[in-house]
């Protein structure tokens, strides 16, 4: 099974404000960095859907390492799930799950591989978690959508 690594994050002008996500996909042959943006989002939503589009961008099934700054993701995708969906996507203050649809779709990805998930401190010594968040923001700001 091929290796792979990516490093995730998002940003928001405002929360909610204009969204921006951005993902570096990396092998042992190749890197590409990848980043969209939203216009009316939260900062959550747009950590959600790095991962997502970062998983996505994957033609086979792989054995990925994600490196993310968002507890939020991160737990919520080890640990939270489970419950949730056994609750019927009720939190266990039996609310409904905040971004459904979101952690519905990252479900989906992560069962096409194997996954692990490391949280790296955000805005801090992670060279590559640093330049997700310059593409994040920059999407964001210019509500562009773009890979490289």
């Amino acid at each position: 099974m091929k290796k792979v690594q990516v490093i995730t994050d998002g940003a928001c002008l405002g929360n909610p404000g204009l969204g921006g996500w951005a993902a570096i996909v990396r092998d042992n042959q190749h890197q590409q960095e990848m980043w969209g943006s939203e216009r009316y989002t939260t900062n959550n939503r747009m950590e959600l859907r790095a991962a997502i589009e970062a998983l996505n961008s994957l033609r086979e099934d792989c054995e990925v390492e994600i490196v993310t700054d968002s507890q939020y993701v991160k737990n919520g995708i080890t640990t939270w799930i489970h419950g949730w969906k056994r609750n019927g996507w009720m939190t266990a203050a039996k609310k409904p799950v905040i971004n459904q649809d979101l952690w519905q779709e990252l479900d989906e990805q992560v069962s096409r591989h194997v996954t692990t998930w490391v949280w790296t401190k955000g805005h801090a010594s992670h060279a590559d978690n640093n330049r997700c968040d310059e593409l994040a923001s920059l999407a964001a700001r210019e509500q562009s959508r773009g890979v490289r």
